[in-house]
């Protein structure tokens, strides 16, 4: 089974805006320490836009490779090997959208909306990933889950 999909986001529209206004601040003000700021400010803002425009999960053999783009800044790859548990969710207000820690413990890797797949890793490692695709993601990765070790020699 193979597995590869992109999720759009409007999210980068809202990041993108504010990097313009920023530049907009910038050719309205008088000074050029305070213009470059805000030129500066402005920019990695529009970089942002750029960086959270979709999310790509894709299957790479060992790993799901998760990246944000089509600026590809943010990315990691989730061992199938170090997989636990694989459960459908939905996400609340409270664990917000981008890359962060999340209020449950673990992090948050969401674009838009309130869909996700919940992943427990070995080590007590938990990642909340959101999807517009939570059921093909986690029929995905639940067949991807390495069966315990020492089972039943019966």
């Amino acid at each position: 089974m193979d597995y590869d999909h992109t999720q759009p986001s409007p999210l980068f529209l809202f990041l993108a805006a504010i990097g313009i206004g920023f530049f907009v601040g910038g050719s309205q003000v008088d000074g050029q320490k305070l213009s470059i700021t805000l030129f500066s400010i402005g920019a990695v803002w529009f970089l942002l836009g750029l960086s959270f425009r979709q999310v790509t999960c894709r299957n790479e053999g060992d790993h799901l490779r998760i990246s944000f783009g089509p600026l590809p800044i943010f990315r990691r790859k989730l061992l199938y090997a170090r997989l636990e548990k694989v459960e459908q969710s939905r996400s609340r207000l409270l664990d917000g959208w981008g890359i962060h820690l999340c209020t449950r413990g673990g992090w948050v890797w969401n674009l838009w909306g309130f869909d996700c797949v919940d992943l427990d890793s070995t080590g007590g490692k938990k990642l909340r990933l959101g999807t517009d695709d939570p059921e093909g993601l986690a029929a995905f990765l639940k067949t991807k889950i390495p069966p315990p070790e020492g089972g039943d020699d019966s």
